[in-house]
């Protein structure tokens, strides 16, 4: 498969004319990818413009339309599209929680990001904020919707959890041991991520992009790359596209096999968690050899990538049989299948509605993959895409379980053509025609990564918005668990296992 020509297109609009233009992009079965918020400092009269980019997508054929929107800045709105799109709506409660910027008249104005210790009108991402202020007073509880009747009562988990995890609260409310419902609320850890991008030189920027996830070195960094080198017009060789590739199912792998034998591990199924942690093991000293770091950071670069050696497809077939076995025997041991089966569904319409990407997705009938829809690398036969619509858990261990025989299969084929070393096109050749902005689209293991980045004079970063699959899809997770029991909430939170600090940046 052939990598599409990428049509971008960048259009300017005024506030007025924007719900007209996204409707009719999303009614054309585009999906909108990420909203960024700026404050163009430079060029501007008084150093104070304010805009934000709309950025949809769609493919095959790789399609980029960008919508930008030009705002009074002492009167930042913009009409909200939350009528149109959920995950557009999540964008502008962010958008107006960091930089101030108004959705006029959204449905939900409650506050996303920004915790009530936050000192009142201080937004981190604006150029005037400044060094963080101290905490001021609570303003008030957070407005948890309360579930009232006979019997009916709450069970509040985190933001501090037992676990090398990120903070984050659950409150269930619950009748026995049904769940009615549930609230997440994240954001406890905004790490300042996106302002952390700002002023740096690209090879600087690298390693920041490689630990937005640290379970997703190789996806992010990836998309920064690809974002970097549409900005700056750098062309990346064909072996390298190749070797990105690589270390893109490599990433899949050791994260999809850990997921199986934590699914088991859920259920009391504790010996092939022990079997599934053994071969990830295994792939986290095969990824260190390959770039010289477990969790494969360094291995893509600007312009390339690099490999210190190659896989061997006797010892990826061998990892594959010993995967196959484990699931295999997940799925024959009655207990396992019978608490899999039926557990914490999410319907493909609400999948649909909410965004959900990647495997999450596609156990709910989504087959959307950033790999055949916004291909980066020629591939002879396009990946495997596992697709299943019961969308339990279930259907969300089948999925890793196929994943991983098709990333197999597809790192054996990449490794034929490829040799150790470094192979690079970076720094850009002086007088290179470039747009100065760049978006990378990749299908990370999650899901798919987009990544937005604007340049200024010497390849500086002056804007670098990020945006990993879980933004999409934590909101499925309260969904799925409606009319559950409370003891499957650990099951289906690692069925989903979403990513705290992909999401708050």
């Amino acid at each position: 498969m052939q990598p599409h020509p990428v049509n971008r297109e960048i259009i300017d609009l005024l506030p007025s004319e924007l719900a007209d233009y996204a409707g009719g992009l999303l009614r054309s079965g585009c999906r909108v990818a990420l909203v960024a918020a700026h404050h163009d400092t430079e060029n501007s009269p008084g150093g104070r413009a304010v805009r934000v980019v709309y950025l949809f997508t769609s493919g095959p054929p790789d399609t980029r339309t960008e919508l930008h929107v030009r705002l009074d800045p002492d009167r930042p709105e913009v009409p909200t599209l939350a009528h149109l799109s959920f995950p557009t709506g999540r964008f502008e409660r962010e958008m107006r929680d960091l930089y101030g910027i108004v959705p006029l008249d959204h449905p939900l104005p409650r506050r996303l990001v920004r915790h009530f210790h936050w000192p009142k009108g201080w937004y981190p991402m604006r150029p005037d904020a400044g060094p963080p202020p101290p905490f001021a007073e609570q303003e008030g509880p957070y407005p948890f919707l309360e579930v009232e009747g006979d019997g009916v009562y709450e069970i509040p988990v985190g933001p501090v959890h037992a676990g090398l995890i990120e903070p984050g609260h659950f409150r269930f409310s619950v009748v026995g041991e049904t769940i009615l419902k549930l609230k997440a609320r994240l954001w406890f850890v905004h790490k300042g991520i996106e302002k952390l991008f700002e002023g740096r030189t690209v090879e600087r920027g690298l390693p920041l992009a490689e630990r937005i996830s640290g379970d997703t070195a190789v996806g992010h960094a990836l998309a920064y790359c690809l974002a970097v080198e549409e900005a700056t017009g750098t062309r990346v060789p064909a072996d390298a596209q190749r070797a990105r590739a690589l270390l893109l199912e490599l990433e899949r792998l050791h994260n999809h096999i850990a997921d199986l034998g934590m699914l088991c591990n859920d259920v009391g199924h504790s010996i092939l968690n022990a079997q599934a942690q053994r071969v990830r093991e295994q792939l986290l000293r095969l990824n260190d050899e390959i770039t010289g770091h477990r969790l494969l950071r360094g291995g893509v670069i600007p312009g390339g990538a690099v490999l210190r050696s190659v896989p061997d497809p006797a010892r990826m077939r061998d990892l594959r049989d010993d995967v196959r076995q484990i699931a295999d025997l997940a799925l024959a041991h009655s207990t396992v299948r019978d608490r899999f089966t039926g557990t914490a569904r999410l319907t493909t319409a609400a999948a649909r509605d909410l965004g959900c990407l990647g495997y999450v997705g596609r156990a709910s009938g989504l087959s959307a993959d950033a790999r055949t829809a916004h291909p980066f690398h020629t591939y002879e036969q396009p990946p495997t895409v596992p697709v299943h619509i019961r969308g339990d858990v279930l259907a969300r261990f089948l999925v890793r379980a196929e994943e991983i025989d098709a990333s197999t299969a597809l790192i054996i084929h990449l490794a034929a053509g490829l040799h150790p070393g470094a192979t690079t096109t970076w720094p850009p050749l002086p007088g290179t025609e470039a747009p100065g902005s760049g978006v990378g689209i990749v299908e990370g293991w999650r899901g798919t990564i987009t990544t937005r980045v604007e340049t200024g004079p010497g390849h500086t970063l002056t804007r670098v918005k990020p945006v990993d699959p879980s933004f999409f899809n934590w909101p499925a997770l309260p969904l799925a668990l409606t009319d559950t029991i409370v003891p499957d909430f650990p099951l289906t939170n690692k069925s989903f296992n979403l990513s705290y600090a992909g999401n708050d940046l």
